[in-house]
C-alpha cells in the first residue's frame, strides 16, 4: 500500500484524490497545507483522514509518497524537500521548469532510494496505447499534427489587470507549461525525442505565454504542435502515414479514433477508459514506487519534453 500526502488544494489535487480512490494499493493519508484551516477543509472534502501545516519533512514516517499539485514554480523545491525526507514524489506536470532541475531531482532520488515521477496523464491513457498499436497500419509516418487549445476562464482576470498563478511567469505559468506539455509528451512518447525543434510563443500582458506552436523534426517525420490558454478550438489531432491517416479526437484522453486507409473506407475505434484518466498514471506510479518496475523510461521522456520546452521558451528570455 502506497500512502500519499497531498500538497496543493486546487481542482487537480481533487482529481488526483478521486483517481487514487480507484486504484488498488494506494490511498491518501494526509493533506499538507501551509494554511491549516484550508488544509482541514480540503481534507474533509477529499476524505483524507488528517491534515498538517508543518514542513514536508515532518511527513516522513506517516506516508510513503508526496503528491505535489502546487503552482509549477514551487515543484522543484518541494520535491527536493520530500526526497531529502526519504519520500517518493509524484509531481504534477510540468515536473520542473527546466530539464536540469528535474535531472538533479532524479539523481537525488536515486541517492535516497526513492522515486520521482512526473504525472502526465495522457501518456498512460489506454487511448494513446491504442494509437501506438495502430501506427504500423499507417506505413511510413510523414506528418503529425497535435493540438490542445482551451481558453482558461482565468484569462478574464488577466484582461482585468490581474496575474493569476497559471499566468504568472514567476510561478512558471503559461500555456506551454499548462497545456503544451500534453501534446509534446504524446509526440515524444510515440515518436521519441526530435532531432530539431523550432517554434514561437505568444506573450500576454502578464509576461507569460498565452499560446504557441512548435515544429518537431525527425529523420523522416515532421510534427506540428499547437496550444493555447487564451483561445479555443475543438479540432482533432492526426497522424499521417504513406498508407493512411489516423484521426484522434483529444490528445489528452483519446476516446474516438478514425483510421482512414489510402483509398479505403474509414475504420472507427472507441476507447473504453476511466472517466478520470489520472487513474492510469497513479497505477503506474504505484508500480514504480513499490519496486515492481523502473521509472527510468518515464523520467527519460519527461527530460526530453523539458528540453523541448526550454528551447521554445528561450526567446522569452526564460
Amino acid at each position: 500500500m502506497i500512502t500519499f500526502a497531498t500538497i496543493g488544494t486546487s481542482v487537480i489535487t481533487e482529481r488526483f484524490a478521486e483517481a487514487v480512490a480507484e486504484v488498488e494499493g494506494a490511498r491518501i493519508g494526509v493533506v499538507s497545507s501551509r494554511d491549516a484551516e484550508r488544509g482541514r477543509a480540503f481534507a474533509e472534502r477529499i476524505g483524507a483522514p488528517a491534515s498538517v501545516d508543518g514542513p514536508i519533512s515532518a511527513l516522513a514516517g506517516d506516508v510513503d509518497a508526496v503528491y505535489i499539485g502546487s503552482p509549477n514554480g514551487l515543484h522543484a523545491a518541494q520535491a527536493r524537500e520530500a526526497i531529502d525526507a526519504g519520500l517518493h514524489v509524484f509531481v504534477e506536470k510540468p515536473a520542473t521548469p527546466t530539464a536540469a532541475e528535474f535531472a538533479a531531482l532524479i539523481e537525488a532520488a536515486r541517492a535516497e532510494g526513492v522515486v520521482i515521477f512526473e504525472g502526465m496523464r495522457n501518456v498512460y491513457d489506454p487511448g494513446l496505447a491504442r494509437v501506438r498499436e495502430l501506427l504500423p497500419r499507417l506505413g511510413t509516418l510523414r506528418r503529425a499534427s497535435f493540438a490542445l487549445n482551451q481558453r482558461s476562464a482565468r484569462y478574464d482576470l488577466v484582461l482585468r489587470g490581474e496575474t493569476p498563478n497559471i499566468f504568472d511567469p514567476a510561478l512558471a505559468g503559461g500555456a506551454l507549461f499548462d497545456l503544451g506539455v500534453y501534446p509534446l509528451s504524446a509526440a515524444v512518447s510515440l515518436f521519441g525525442e526530435p532531432s530539431r525543434v523550432a517554434g514561437a510563443l505568444s506573450r500576454i500582458a502578464t509576461g507569460a505565454d498565452g499560446a504557441g506552436a512548435a515544429l518537431l523534426t525527425y529523420p523522416d517525420l515532421v510534427v506540428d504542435i499547437g496550444f493555447s490558454k487564451v483561445t479555443a478550438s475543438a479540432r482533432p489531432s492526426e497522424i499521417q502515414g504513406e498508407l493512411g491517416t489516423l484521426t484522434i479526437d483529444r490528445i489528452t484522453d483519446p476516446r474516438h479514433l478514425v483510421l482512414t486507409p489510402l483509398g479505403g473506407e474509414p475504420e472507427e475505434f472507441a476507447i473504453d477508459a476511466a472517466e478520470n484518466n489520472m487513474r492510469y498514471e497513479v497505477e503506474r506510479f504505484v508500480r514504480v514506487a513499490s519496486g515492481a518496475d523502473s521509472a527510468a523510461a518515464d523520467q527519460a521522456r519527461s527530460l526530453a519534453v523539458l528540453r523541448i520546452v526550454e528551447s521554445l521558451r528561450a526567446p522569452l528570455g526564460a
